[in-house]
């Protein structure tokens, strides 16, 4: 099956993390038989952007390709090339939507063209894969309608997982995990629990300063733990100088700046608790990865994370609510070992390329079909 592409986001040697949960998808389904191409450029000018897509794609038709399904990728100009493929040549289009734009805190197309050209496009789609049931509300009360809607995950890269023979993902007991007794003898060595945070540090969403500030609350009860930031954005250098005027205890916090996902992999399997302290979200790739990799996770309870995290899992709280976050932090210091990380690796196999794959795959032969 020939798939087309088309997407506002796509990873590229200037940013590598641009779009990487489209990327993924495309690789997810290539592991299922498709043949995928995809359209993007980098041009900033919309029209001329749109023309530099529908030029390459008309290239690819002349030489023979055309296209059984189109994906799109985020709702937006580049759907129009979607569009006149259907009206033109009958190949139906599915969006695929990660956009927080619709998230009643960002959503700024209050009415106008743009938003009824946008509600036309969403509507003639044969479906709409927003990444969270949460995102699929939130796009209804902009008005985007269509008769079919379906929760797509993002993927979890495969090293987040400990494999069978077969390929697929494992959640055997494994002996090194840690055990009460392994707890104990951390407290007699003296050897500190490990909190994790990654992020890409927009201090609008993620509340990094929120967190500081929860940690360092608990810091004056306890000193029995490290907190490793991971990650780059715009706000680290404004986070870290925060943090420094918190005057938390040498060596509790660890800044990593920017790591590889295999690197943001061990990070996980060698932690504790994960902790996000966001003020909105749609459904974070890092959640599903902490599950993936078997740490319990702390998190608030906005956009898709409950949908991603229950009580086998790890622990919701109050946006915002910072005490009640260092309460939670406190407790789980004590008590992390009691989330299994058998049932929360098995929680996190709904991620991976294969799942995911499939899924798509099937619903690409279902658009086809019809």
């Amino acid at each position: 099956m020939r798939v087309l592409y088309l997407s506002a986001w796509y990873p590229t040697e200037r940013d590598q993390m641009a779009g990487l949960f489209v990327r993924k998808h495309k690789e997810a389904v290539e592991r299922q038989g498709a043949d995928v191409r995809v359209a993007y450029n980098e041009e900033k000018n919309a029209f001329r952007s749109l023309m530099m897509l529908w030029r390459e794609v008309k290239q690819w038709m002349k030489e023979g390709w055309v296209p059984d399904v189109v994906q799109v990728n985020v709702l937006s100009k580049h759907a129009l090339i979607a569009y006149w493929l259907k009206q033109r040549y009958n190949v139906p289009y599915i969006i695929v939507e990660h956009w927080s734009g619709y998230l009643p805190q960002n959503f700024s197309i209050r009415g106008g063209w743009h938003l009824n050209l946008m509600k036309i496009l969403a509507r003639e789609a044969y479906c709409i894969l927003p990444v969270s049931l949460n995102l699929q509300s939130a796009m209804k009360k902009c008005g985007i309608q269509n008769a079919r809607w379906e929760r797509i995950h993002n993927v979890v890269d495969d090293f987040f997982y400990r494999r069978s023979t077969d390929g697929r993902p494992t959640v055997d007991r494994q002996s090194t995990e840690t055990s009460p007794r392994d707890i104990t003898e951390k407290r007699l060595r003296n050897e500190r629990c490990h909190l994790l945070h990654v992020s890409c540090f927009d201090e609008k969403a993620k509340n990094v300063k929120g967190l500081l500030r929860a940690v360092r609350e608990v810091a004056e009860r306890r000193q029995d733990f490290t907190l490793t930031l991971v990650g780059n954005g715009a706000d680290w250098v404004a986070d870290r100088a925060y943090a420094e005027s918190l005057h938390f205890p040498d060596g509790m916090l660890i800044w990593t700046g920017e790591q590889t996902p295999q690197e943001v992999c061990q990070w996980m399997q060698q932690s504790d608790v994960f902790v996000l302290f966001s003020n909105y979200e749609n459904a974070p790739v890092v959640l599903s990865e902490s599950l993936a990799a078997g740490c319990p996770v702390i998190a608030t309870s906005v956009g898709g994370i409950p949908e991603i995290i229950n009580n086998q899992c790890g622990v919701l709280v109050t946006p915002r609510d910072e005490k009640a976050l260092a309460r939670e932090i406190n407790r789980m210091l004590d008590h992390f070992n009691d989330y299994d990380k058998h049932t929360i690796r098995s929680l996190g196999v709904q991620y991976d390329y294969q799942s995911v794959g499939e899924k798509l795959y099937a619903i690409y032969k279902q658009a086809v079909g019809e």
